[in-house]
């Protein structure tokens, strides 16, 4: 193997992964991520775009093999991790790895479970080791890319979420090392998704269905000897670093590889909006309660930002769809002050274009700030919140990590809580104290066919 070959190494890497070599602190880790990631498809699942996409897609002529998750229906696989993994992205409740600004799992989550079903008897440790693998190479190949890949206009999601469904669905199918490489280098040349749409299109949670059914297809066409680009992450021209970011920094792919895990990297989300927001919102939350400050209270909000938060959730907020209040710093920030809470209540329809709240967003200011510019991408979330009352008085709070990343994680108990606030939506409490149960021991599991069952 030539050890410049990145995708080789990662594909090596995928391979020869075992149950045994994962660490207990990063299974159990990823049980919360999957525990997380079920309860953001069961929800998203129930949501209008979601709704319209089955109804294009699914017919009584598919194969009844895969699980529309939170409802009784089935089709085939390739149209399953389609629905399920939009299902996932749909309400922005999906984790976060900051540097790859990768929502794993909304994709891994749907294609561990429908592949599985559509192989039959996979046990709770190699379904565990698959879920791993697709953590762990989508995430490192996105910290490669960088933040240049967003700024360039390119929805991580849509793009190197291709690799983590390749992956996972190739690890499940047993796929060599070699029939991985090309399962990559198939899914990575297929990754697409534009960020304008976070400006308000129903399409941005398409680009996550999007991409784990190309990976699954990946997959399948891999361990079927079609061929895929083969140094696909690291090729000069046309190369999924190249063109999407414009540099290679392929190292970071392969970088203490097996010795740091990704997934344990990757955090959890408090509010269902867009993360880079997440510790501006905790500033604001912070001087309120600490202060007794009312909405009424406040004359102005100033927050000072990074310049990919600017970019990314700063700009005017018009359109008064879901979507685009759940990607905008002014909107979110408007929340906390008048409810104290940004969850799945603060998006109703009547919220994101309530005249109240649309008046409100003008006391508040975003800019970038060149301390936390300086700091470089690891504080890329950090955020600086400055609140002025009716009588003059200024409070500031700092937060360089955002609540429920992994430095400032949120607690099992909190999590498990936001499982079950999303699992009603479709479940009864009996069926959601059974599917925690499930998860929390999922690696005893001889066969984890009939997952919802």
């Amino acid at each position: 193997m030539k050890k410049n070959n990145t995708t080789e190494i990662l594909s090596e890497f995928a391979a020869d992964l075992t149950f045994e070599n994962i660490p207990k602190k990063v299974l159990e880790h990823i049980k919360l991520l999957f525990l997380d990631g079920v309860g953001c498809c069961i929800h998203g699942n129930t949501l209008p775009w979601t709704k319209k996409l089955m109804e294009v897609v699914v017919n009584n002529t598919d194969k009844q093999e895969c699980t529309i998750i939170g409802t009784n229906i089935r089709t085939s696989v390739l149209n399953a991790v389609l629905v399920n993994s939009t299902a996932g992205h749909g309400f922005e409740a999906d984790d976060i790895h900051r540097e790859s600004i990768l929502h794993p799992n909304s994709i891994v989550v749907p294609v561990s479970i429908n592949v599985s079903e559509k192989i039959k008897n996979i046990n709770g440790k190699k379904f565990l080791t698959a879920v791993i693998a697709g953590y762990e190479i989508a995430t490192r190949v996105g910290s490669a890319a960088g933040t240049d890949l967003l700024l360039r206009g390119f929805h991580p999601q849509g793009t190197h979420g291709t690799i983590a469904s390749a992956v996972t669905a190739a690890k499940l199918m047993d796929l060599n090392k070699n029939q991985i490489l090309h399962a990559i280098g198939i899914a990575g040349s297929l990754g697409a998704g534009l960020m304008a749409a976070q400006e308000g299109a129903m399409v941005k949670r398409l680009h996550s269905g999007r991409a784990a059914e190309a990976g699954v297809l990946a997959a399948e066409l891999a361990a079927k000897e079609f061929t895929g680009i083969t140094n696909i992450i690291e090729a000069e021209y046309g190369g999924f670093l190249s063109s999407f970011s414009g540099k290679n920094n392929f190292s970071r792919s392969t970088d203490k590889l097996g010795d740091v895990w990704e997934c344990q990297n990757t955090g959890i989300k408090p509010y269902t909006s867009v993360t880079s927001i997440h510790a501006a919102l905790d500033c604001l939350k912070a001087i309120m309660k600490d202060n007794k400050i009312s909405s009424n209270d406040i004359k102005e909000i100033k927050a000072k930002i990074s310049h990919p938060t600017y970019v990314h959730c700063a700009w005017p907020y018009e359109n008064q769809s879901v979507t685009s209040a759940q990607m905008n710093i002014y909107y979110g920030l408007a929340l906390i002050a008048l409810e104290g809470e940004l969850f799945v209540d603060q998006f109703s329809v009547d919220k994101i274009s309530n005249p109240k709240i649309l008046d409100y967003m003008k006391k508040i200011n975003a800019e970038v700030d060149p301390e936390i510019e300086s700091l470089g991408q690891e504080f890329r979330h950090m955020a600086k919140i400055e609140v002025i009352t009716n009588d003059n008085k200024k409070f500031t709070h700092v937060e360089k990590f955002r609540k429920g990343s992994p430095e400032n994680p949120v607690p099992k108990n909190e999590i498990v809580t936001k499982f079950k606030s999303l699992a009603k939506f479709a479940y009864d409490q009996n069926k959601i104290d059974n599917l925690q149960e499930k998860i929390e021991k999922i690696e005893n599991l001889n066969s984890v066919d009939n997952f919802f069952n």
